[in-house]
């Protein structure tokens, strides 16, 4: 459902960095290779990679994980669900999914400006925490008086709608979780396998 053409991820933001090596791994720590748990820029998409020998990351440092030139990144190992997250990668999800949206804010002003309905009962707009029928509505009418132009216009515009970001950011990560089948952000989950492409 999210309207971006390419297909990859050529950026990523480091949730958590494993000099050791994942954990839950069941091979003796000097069998294991260092990992880095990170988050596409575009879709949202989880994914686990191999840094350059030597190299370290910072949480919320940006890498490059494109097909083209990467710095520090050796490879990317596999795509990870919400599950697979160490307990710091969790706690810095959101975080660092608000400011993805605060870097981005036209991809999801449009969304409101063009979400309909999912089914005959239900609206894309409700699947947005804290927008139930009401709130829907009023979206929907102000909209046809003419577009949103950003997230205070929205604010503005729509009584009782408040931190817009802070909303989109928890459907975002309501999404990773995998807490229901809707996809409007986040890069439908991969099929298992031991190592995928971004």
């Amino acid at each position: 459902m999210f309207s971006v053409e390419k297909k990859y991820e050529d950026r990523g933001i480091v949730l958590d960095f494993l000099p050791q090596g994942h954990p839950n791994d069941p091979r003796p720590i000097h069998l294991r290779e260092p990992i880095a748990q990170i988050l596409g820029d575009t879709f949202f998409t989880l994914l686990e990679v191999v840094p350059v020998k030597g190299v370290t990351f910072l949480p919320h440092e940006r890498v490059s994980i494109g097909k083209g030139e990467r710095d520090k990144v050796e490879r990317i190992k596999r795509r990870i669900g919400y599950e697979d997250l160490t307990a710091a990668a969790k706690a810095e999800l959101q975080p660092v999914v608000e400011s993805l949206v605060n870097e981005n804010p036209d991809r999801f002003v449009e969304f409101f400006n063009r979400a309909g309905p999912l089914t005959t009962r239900f609206h894309q707009l409700e699947l947005i925490p804290g927008i139930g029928k009401k709130l829907m509505w009023a979206i929907i009418e102000e909209r046809k008086k003419s577009p949103f132009v950003d997230f205070a216009d929205i604010e503005n515009r729509v009584k009782g709608l408040v931190n817009v970001k802070s909303l989109i950011a928890k459907r975002i990560v309501m999404e990773l979780q995998g807490v229901d089948k809707y996809r409007i952000f986040v890069r439908p989950p991969a099929r298992k396998s031991t190592e995928e492409a971004p």
